[in-house]
């Protein structure tokens, strides 16, 4: 399944047809894409199975999520994270990115401010800023690729914000942020009454030897500060089938989402998405655990060829997530001209730094979740491209 390549070209995919539009180029035809986050690899066959049989039948009316939706979910949860969550904590949404404006929305006013940490998912900031909200930007420290929060500018631009969203896992870089770390966001927010946003939708895809802590296992009494979006969606590859949820300990704020939810017409998902979500969750953990092996062979085989054939590229190994996030400063190239030379000569997509914030710039975010040929074919594009 994982060895297997599918031409995506004609499946209305934006990694694959919206190039030409996205990097400013005539013609992307020659140029493979390992860009936006999402799999060359096929949904675990449980999922197509389910919705090859919701397909039988033939009228596709409004449709909810069940309750055995959430059960599934709840059970995931507890199996792979020891989290415990209740069904009635859950909200659902049609993708993390909606999820999040609606949670802006609803607990910020025009004029306030939320803040992020970057190199940081460019949503973070762009939705707020669509939102009308003001943005603080409390820079992660990079050290050797490794992340850390400058914890006397982070409390200190928390004295201006009304939310702070977190990315946990961290992407671009690939980041499990530790128990100690996660207490201590917990702490200095509810020192200066800041809610908390907390992305986890790449929870699932953690690394041999590697934990995720979600952010509600350290939370204790502080809980109801806290909003989880979680997702199957960036896990079994997905994403087209759009449904997230939000899990919410406070009955008052899951009221007030609701209300919103009613308000503009967001409340229910298609009527794939809950085939797909109880499958996914109740039988996809075999293609789960297959996936991951074949993740860390191929970040094995990446980072190897990249570093030993490109001196002076460093490439942190991700405790979690299918995306490199590579360091070409030692190479003296701007990013201009880093990206010229992937398009033109290499002819290979990967992600400017700098699209993750200034913090970013001097790094490359490339996707490595294909099959075998196809990552073996775009490292050496890239190496070619920065050679």
């Amino acid at each position: 399944m994982f060895e297997q390549t599918h031409d995506r070209r004609d499946s209305r995919s934006v990694k694959w047809g919206r190039m030409e539009s996205v990097y400013g180029i005539q013609d992307a035809s020659g140029i493979l894409p390992m860009w936006v986050a999402d799999m060359d690899f096929p949904a675990p066959p449980p999922v197509t199975d389910a919705l090859r049989e919701r397909l039988e039948h033939p009228i596709f009316g409004y449709s909810y999520i069940c309750e055995e939706c959430k059960t599934a979910a709840a059970n995931w949860l507890k199996k792979r994270h020891g989290l415990t969550v209740e069904t009635d904590w859950m909200l659902f949404h049609q993708g993390v990115i909606p999820a999040m404006a609606s949670i802006i929305d609803v607990f910020t006013d025009i004029g306030d401010h939320v803040l992020v940490t970057p190199p940081v998912y460019p949503p973070f900031f762009s939705i707020p800023k669509n939102l009308g909200r003001g943005v603080l930007y409390s820079e992660l420290t990079e050290q050797d690729g490794e992340y850390t929060i400058d914890w006397v500018d982070f409390e200190a631009k928390l004295e201006k914000a009304q939310l702070f969203i977190l990315c946990n896992p961290h992407n671009p870089g690939g980041k499990l942020w530790t128990p100690t770390e996660l207490e201590n966001i917990v702490q200095l927010c509810t020192r200066h009454d800041v809610l908390i946003l907390s992305d986890e939708i790449h929870s699932d895809l953690i690394h041999a030897g590697e934990t995720h802590t979600p952010l509600l296992s350290v939370a204790g009494s502080e809980r109801n500060r806290i909003f989880t979006c979680i997702a199957p969606t960036k896990t079994f590859n997905l994403a087209g089938i759009q449904a997230a949820m939000i899990v919410s300990p406070d009955s008052d704020k899951r009221s007030r989402l609701e209300q919103h939810m009613q308000a503009h017409g967001t409340g229910s998902l298609n009527a794939f998405a809950p085939v797909a979500w109880k499958a996914a969750y109740e039988q996809g953990e075999p293609w789960l655990n297959e996936l991951l092996e074949v993740l860390a062979h191929h970040i094995d085989y990446a980072l190897e060829r990249l570093e030993r054939e490109l001196p002076g590229l460093k490439i942190r190994r991700p405790q979690s997530t299918y995306l490199l996030w590579i360091d070409y400063r030692a190479l003296g190239f701007t990013e201009d001209e880093v990206m010229k030379r992937l398009l033109e000569k290499g002819k290979v997509a990967l992600e400017p730094g700098s699209k993750y914030g200034e913090a970013g710039r001097g790094f490359l975010r490339m996707n490595i979740a294909c099959p075998t040929q196809t990552l073996e074919d775009g490292v050496s594009r890239v190496i070619r491209a920065l050679r």
